[in-house]
């Protein structure tokens, strides 16, 4: 029997759902999902396997102009998603009309690989504008098939899924076929702790932090782990603990859920607040949370 594999990259602009997506499509929740901008900050592989077929999904940052550095590895990150892509998938919402970056939205037009655009967020919207909305993407990027979804809800991703199984090529696996993410454990760990940031703080608070697990002990029923918290600035070390540690209880509470829902088993949490000045533009800091890989 014919094997199919290959990498189906997901570009966009921040928030237009790529993380709903790529977890719709993997079954699993390995990307960060909230209504703030710019939640995913690395390119993430969600891995599904078949029988005959292994997809290897890419979960990129929003498209941005990028304003330090740290924003400018993450788009570093979204050119490599043109490298190695045998699909790109491009998604857009219901509503919007371009992308935030020409020089990106040209490379998609002028792509030789296939292109699905992706009309997302359907749900939210009524048949005529979603006619219109289609019809205005057909003139924008000729060279792309157009499927209207709703990551969401799961509406049309079983047909998207479909088409990109056509698109692959044949191929042997690029992983073990019981791989689910390229990604350690650990990573997990700092992603859903920092997503819990990200709901529980507001204006620059969740932007300027960074989450490193120190420890990370599996034993038989219990996981233990230690995570620091890494902030700028000295004045939003208190704004992070909050009230007699109230901010960072709860932070440490939530995460706590969502990790033993992710691992199965119980977890032990343990989090720190530690100050590292200017990490997002210090070069050295940002190759050590894995950043600037170049």
């Amino acid at each position: 029997m014919a094997h199919k594999a290959g990498f189906v990259n997901i570009i966009g602009n921040p928030n237009v759902g790529k993380s709903t997506l790529m977890n719709a499509f993997v079954g699993e929740r390995l990307s960060i999902i909230t209504s703030k901008a710019q939640t995913t900050r690395h390119r993430i592989l969600g891995i599904v396997n078949g029988e005959d077929f292994q997809v290897v999904l890419s979960d990129t940052p929003g498209i941005i102009k990028p304003a330090y550095e740290l924003q400018s590895s993450m788009m570093e990150f979204v050119k490599s998603a043109f490298e190695d892509a045998d699909v790109l998938v491009y998604l857009v919402e219901i509503g919007e009309q371009e992308l935030k970056d020409e020089n990106f939205f040209k490379r998609i037009t002028n792509s030789e690989i296939p292109v699905l655009l992706l009309l997302n967020k359907i749900d939210k919207s009524n048949q005529e504008l979603v006619e219109e909305q289609v019809n205005l993407w057909k003139e924008k990027v000729p060279n792309a098939e157009i499927f209207a979804i709703s990551a969401l809800e799961n509406f049309g991703v079983p047909q998207v899924f479909n088409r990109i199984l056509e698109l692959l090529p044949d191929s042997p696996p690029f992983y073990d076929k019981e791989a689910l993410t390229d990604k350690p454990e650990r990573f997990f760990v700092n992603e859903i702790i920092r997503e819990k940031i990200l709901l529980n703080y507001k204006k620059e608070i969740p932007y300027s932090v960074e989450v490193e697990t120190e420890e990370f002990f599996e034993e038989e029923e219990i996981i233990r782990m230690r995570s620091v918290i890494m902030i700028e600035r000295e004045t939003q070390k208190g704004i992070i603990i909050g009230h007699k540690g109230s901010a960072i209880k709860r932070v440490g509470v939530e995460a706590r859920k969502d990790l033993e829902k992710f691992f199965g088993k119980q977890v032990h949490l343990e989090l720190y607040v530690k100050v590292n000045k200017n990490w997002r533009s210090d070069d050295r800091q940002l190759k050590r949370f894995g950043y600037n890989q170049n």
